[in-house]
């Protein structure tokens, strides 16, 4: 396997910069490709060892094209997550003034993010997306479009300059990124992960989606994402996407996955990883009987009734 990440570039994205803050990025060739699922494919056929790519943004939500890719692609599993706080500047060819502005380029998830400057600001520019944010900035470099909305650290790469910065609609934005590769064992436990899996109902029917939660709320697992898909199988078809508190090897978590998967058409497992933020899961006492303790203790019980021991 090559020793090298795949990245959503081109040169100048968020998701670059992000990368780079991964002690082993500096061990590693960064090798940038032009869309989410050109990166992910790369790890599919052996081209990288690992991809980088956006997958959640906290004013838009999930990055669609990411979490389909997961979906739907050859498996994948996440190693590691990163989060950055994103605010934008507003790129031009030098010489530009906010008058001058006719067209303005992003990926369609910093639109969220900057529409209400957009209209307080340039409210008849016209909006064209672009692959990356960096992609934006070299289509005005390109002279394709007139500004761009990307980190301010693009601006010497493309030789454009930053009209405007600090731009945000909310405070504090962050986007988070996953290292995505083949699958292979989860890292050990931290005390601080998550779990990630894809869920598919055997059919649709009244309490479906409260089945699937149940699992997790019985056993005292807190959710951070639950979002649906759809399945492409038609209208009112869709899969779950969910993360959830703690690590496979926590027995709460592997029998809230057995319980899926007995009740679930599929069950795809997206991995079992560190938490950006380090917060251990356990953030408050875990509720009566959903303990690693208690869960062994009741599995011992049991294999004592079973052998006449009670």
């Amino acid at each position: 396997m090559p020793a090298s990440y795949a990245y959503l570039g081109p040169e100048g994205t968020f998701t670059e910069v992000a990368l780079r803050t991964l002690p082993e990025a500096a061990t590693r060739e960064l090798i940038p490709y032009v869309s989410v699922q050109s990166a992910l494919d790369a790890v599919r056929v052996g081209e990288a060892e690992a991809a980088f790519v956006p997958i959640e943004n906290s004013v838009e939500g999930g990055i669609t094209t990411t979490l389909d890719e997961l979906v739907a692609g050859a498996p994948l599993m996440i190693y590691r997550e990163v989060l950055l706080s994103i605010t934008f500047a507003l790129l031009v060819r030098p010489g530009t003034g906010l008058s001058d502005i006719k067209t303005v380029s992003a990926h369609p998830a910093a639109q969220p993010q900057v529409r209400n400057w957009l209209k307080n600001n340039l409210p008849d520019a016209h909006w064209e997306s672009a692959a990356s944010n960096a992609d934006a900035a070299r289509l005005v470099q390109e002279g394709q479009y007139d500004a761009a909305f990307a980190g301010e650290f693009a601006a010497a790469r493309y030789g454009l300059v930053p009209l405007e910065t600090g731009i945000h609609d909310a405070e504090n934005a962050q986007t988070r990124f996953v290292l995505v590769g083949r699958p292979a064992r989860p890292a050990a436990p931290t005390g601080a992960d998550k779990t990630s899996v894809v869920l598919w109902q055997r059919d649709d029917h009244p309490g479906g989606l409260r089945d699937l939660l149940g699992e997790f709320a019985t056993r005292g697992i807190n959710l951070m994402l639950l979002q649906s898909r759809p399945t492409g199988a038609g209208i009112g078809n869709y899969c779950f996407c969910i993360d959830a508190e703690g690590h496979i090897s926590d027995r709460r978590v592997a029998e809230a996955l057995m319980g899926l998967k007995r009740i679930c058409l599929q069950v795809r497992f997206l991995g079992s990883y560190p938490r950006a933020d380090l917060r251990p899961s356990d953030v408050e006492p875990p509720r009566l009987g959903t303990s690693d303790d208690e869960f062994v203790a009741a599995a011992d019980w049991v294999a004592r009734c079973q052998d006449g021991r009670f």
